[in-house]
């Protein structure tokens, strides 16, 4: 089956009528859940079984489960998992330690995950927060300077892996320095290009060889002045499947976020004009989707090459030992009190 080259969320915990015949007849790539589609794990699993029917295979199940602030599935059904931060915390007295404890979180997550349906998550984060930058990153980045990013979030990637769960690294090339937050502004980076590259765009290079990423909505005056990297084909072109290496499945972040400026239709046109294969889209609002989906076209030549290669890296998860997972998220969230 051909599919957009866009992901759409869900309006509320049970598929409506007008969602499944939107699906089966937008046929996206992907869709996403959030808070608001979950109550408890009977519900997301018919959830996600009704939509993966509405939409066909094969299609991304998505949802943003990273751990502290930011985890869709939350108690009382599911464990709390700490914030990527807590994993830095642990590994200032023991780094062995800390890389095994994020590794066994992220697996336990896989686990978590694929019972309910899911084969993706929008983690790590691998972006390299500076003194001053806005909060939107803050506890969730691994560490403070590339190389502790690039060990822990690089174990992070490998546990959601063995668990049967394709990680999406995030938000390429480097949020870290951003002085707003793109839910709500446009920020804009000043830095030299050579300390972008030394620094806030190391970690991605590291792990380029992961399956999925999501862009920055960010402006980097030393790349392209002009726009942020979402909808720039030069930051796309030069960085991230340059200088990075990226060759991977990129998406955008989400398009609905005020950062961007457009209409839906015209967000929609740019990223993937710019060189994102898949345009996100999450608020679950029916109209909204619909001008996302008119203006996405199908995956087709290199876009349809990396959706395929990324689900071709799915597969049947490595045991794990429950209780050592259940140590390590004790162990973790310690660190973090």
């Amino acid at each position: 089956m051909n599919r957009r080259a866009f992901i759409c969320g869900l309006s509320g915990p049970e598929l409506t009528l007008g969602e499944a015949d939107f699906l089966a007849a937008a046929q996206p790539a992907g869709i996403i859940l959030f808070a608001r589609n979950v109550e408890n794990p009977e519900q997301v699993w018919r959830l996600i079984e009704a939509a993966r029917d509405a939409a066909g295979s094969p299609v991304l199940v998505l949802v943003d489960q990273e751990g502290g602030r930011v985890q869709r599935l939350a108690g009382p059904h599911w464990p709390r998992y700490p914030a990527a931060r807590a994993f830095a915390h642990l590994g200032a007295t023991d780094r062995e330690r800390a890389r095994q404890a994020a590794w066994l979180c992220a697996r336990a997550m896989a686990h978590d995950l694929r019972l309910l349906g899911f084969n993706t998550t929008c983690a790590p984060v691998l972006d390299v927060p500076v003194a001053g930058a806005d909060n939107v990153i803050g506890d969730r980045a691994y560490g403070e300077d590339a190389d502790t990013v690039i060990e822990l979030g690089g174990a992070v990637a490998e546990g959601l892996l063995a668990g049967g769960i394709l990680p999406v690294m995030k938000h390429i090339p480097g949020h870290g320095r951003a002085m707003a937050d793109s839910h709500f502004a446009l920020p804009v980076v000043d830095t030299p290009l050579a300390e972008l590259e030394a620094s806030d765009f190391a970690s991605f290079r590291a792990l380029k060889t992961l399956p999925m990423a999501m862009t920055a909505h960010v402006v980097f005056t030393a790349i392209d002045r002009h726009a942020p990297v979402t909808v720039s084909a030069k930051a796309i072109g030069e960085v991230i499947r340059g200088f990075i290496g990226f060759e991977g499945l990129l998406m955008s972040d989400d398009l609905s976020m005020r950062a961007l400026s457009g209409t839906l239709e015209e967000r929609t046109r740019s990223c993937l004009a710019a060189g994102c294969d898949l345009a996100l889209h999450c608020n679950g609002k029916m109209q909204e989707m619909a001008a996302v989906a008119m203006s996405a076209s199908y995956l087709e030549g290199a876009g349809l090459r990396r959706f395929e290669a990324a689900l071709a890296q799915l597969k049947e998860p490595e045991p794990f030992a429950a209780e050592e997972a259940e140590e390590a998220r004790a162990e973790a969230l310690a660190a973090l009190a």
